[in-house]
């Protein structure tokens, strides 16, 4: 029993590490990704004849 209540609260706080540090709106690891690839994308658009 102890076992498991280990396990359930383990998949919690992953759960929720993962919610503040790579799906949050505006810092997070996501929305970094996503403006440095529209930037790459821009200077990618740029460098075409």
């Amino acid at each position: 029993m102890r076992n498991i209540l280990m396990t359930v609260m383990m998949l919690v706080v992953v759960i929720v590490l993962f919610n503040t540090i790579i799906a949050q709106d505006t810092t997070g690891t996501r929305s970094q990704i996503e403006s440095q690839g529209s930037a790459a994308n821009t200077k990618i658009g740029q460098l075409l004849p």
